[in-house]
């Protein structure tokens, strides 16, 4: 953090040209850098991730007993100074740090909230790849976002599911927890033996010894922190390949598999549509979990393996694997941006409808403006939530959804799949907001005029008037 500096007389500063040179430490190189910043200022979670590095790879090392709800962790993260660093912060939210390294020397730190402030043995310099060494543990807290709902580190009836999105994972490890800094992922979890540990990813092994067993998963491609998850408990496991050899892995809570063996036996199915419409699937590895209902309180698109409370229905599960594509591979720069996620998803269960015998998505769309002008879905525009309790509301969604079907409707069924086809390449494992993809849009459909949906349907207060 950066220091406070007391005024001093301009008389005082004169000094003994040696004194001032050992003052300054300039004479043998000195000092450049300076701190990093602890937040990332965005719009919504101001204090979300952190200054001065991107990281590159998180090694987490943890071990869960569901009975004494503790947890012990070791989180190596391995990152690239972005500019000359004398400190740096994680985000780390409750657990007792015991011990913190950089490139294997003990360094200093401090807490402040939910700021981890590291201060290195040496200055790292811009461009610098470091190792940074976290060990901690304690029990992890279940967070509750400006929304009301529960996030973090949840404890389930015979273990736990950690939860990140928006900013949840700072609950279970220390990082740079924004979704602008996406990063490949090992997560090895220790759990008794007779439990599962199911995360990201792919299972790379599995070992039991003197009662506990250890589960290894490796996330290749970058995944960013909201999307990371763990899950402890009783499950049924089943794995399977697609077609095209890739490796499905589902978790079902005992009590949840006759519910779901129907709607699970369609993902492949829903798989092969999806790489059909929106470009090839940008993953290694493919499932599910599926928990009990009252677990949590909502699915989530975690990366490569999304996690349901209790059976989804079809929609569900069509929204959350369309999420691998918009909002996990394609990550919001900021989360204002939230609705390249949720309006993708929520146009995908559209389009699903439309191509299996139901409601095409003209009249989804009719159906949700012929509603009342006081709508809560006009509430504010989709680009523009009013505040970050409501990044989940149904603008984001559904007038997301409208958006979408605004401009296909304008640039005819060709191009529209071009679009966004070509967005989800575009953009393949990185970050993206909303002036790049109505860029994108008007650069795809040159001759078409968007002026008014940009207006109207996407930063528009109110309900837009019919054309």
């Amino acid at each position: 953090m950066p220091r406070s500096i007391t005024s001093v007389p301009r008389s005082s500063l004169v000094l003994p040209s040696a004194l001032l040179c050992l003052v300054l430490a300039a004479c043998d190189g000195g000092v450049h850098g300076a701190p990093g910043g602890a937040g990332v200022r965005d719009p919504y979670f101001p204090k979300a991730g952190n200054g001065g590095y991107d990281v590159g790879h998180y090694g987490l090392t943890l071990a869960y007993d569901p009975g004494t709800r503790r947890l012990t962790g070791t989180a190596v993260i391995t990152a690239r100074a972005t500019q000359d660093l004398t400190a740096f912060d994680l985000d780390l939210k409750g657990l007792d740090v015991d011990d913190v390294t950089v490139e294997g020397r003990q360094a200093r730190w401090n807490r402040a909230g939910q700021e981890l402030t590291v201060r290195p043995h040496d200055d790292l310099t811009k461009g610098e790849t470091f190792a940074t060494t976290v060990r901690y543990s304690g029990r992890p807290e279940t967070l509750t976002d400006p929304d009301g709902s529960e996030e973090g580190w949840l404890r389930t009836a015979d273990g736990a599911l950690a939860l990140g999105e928006p900013v949840g994972s700072m609950a279970w490890f220390p990082g740079d927890d924004h979704p602008s800094d996406k990063a490949s992922y090992d997560i090895t979890v220790t759990v008794p033996k007779g439990l599962q540990a199911v995360s990201n990813g792919v299972l790379k092994s599995e070992t039991t010894k003197n009662g506990r067993t250890t589960f290894a998963w490796h996330s290749a491609e970058p995944m960013a922190s909201y999307v990371a998850t763990v899950a402890v408990g009783h499950y049924t496991i089943t794995r399977s390949t697609l077609p095209d050899g890739l490796p499905v892995y589902t978790a079902v809570d005992p009590t949840q598999v006759e519910a779901s063996r129907g709607v699970l036996a369609k993902l492949p199915e829903i798989m092969e549509w999806e790489a059909y419409n929106f470009g090839p699937y940008p993953f290694s590895s493919t499932g599910a979990v599926v928990d009990r209902p009252d677990d949590a309180g909502y699915a989530l698109e975690t990366q490569t393996r999304p996690v349901f409370p209790g059976a989804p229905d079809t929609a569900t599960l069509v929204h959350e694997l369309a999420h691998q594509w918009y909002g996990d591979s394609v990550t919001p720069r900021t989360w204002r941006d939230m609705w390249l996620n949720e309006g993708f998803a929520t146009y995908a269960e559209w389009l699903w409808s439309e191509d299996h015998g139901g409601r095409t998505a003209q009249q989804t769309f009719d159906r949700l403006y012929a509603g009342s002008a006081d709508s809560d879905l006009w509430a504010f525009p989709p680009a523009e939530p009013s505040s970050a309790a409501h990044i989940s509301d149904r603008p984001v969604y559904d007038r997301g959804a409208m958006v979408l079907q605004k401009i296909r409707r304008q640039v005819g069924d060709d191009t529209f799949y071009d679009i966004i086809q070509g967005w989800a390449a575009a953009h393949r494992h990185g970050n993206a907001d909303t002036a790049e993809f109505t860029a994108y849009v008007e650069k795809t459909a040159p001759g078409k005029d968007f002026t008014a949906i940009w207006k109207d349907w996407l930063y528009g207060d109110g309900k837009p008037p019919r054309p």
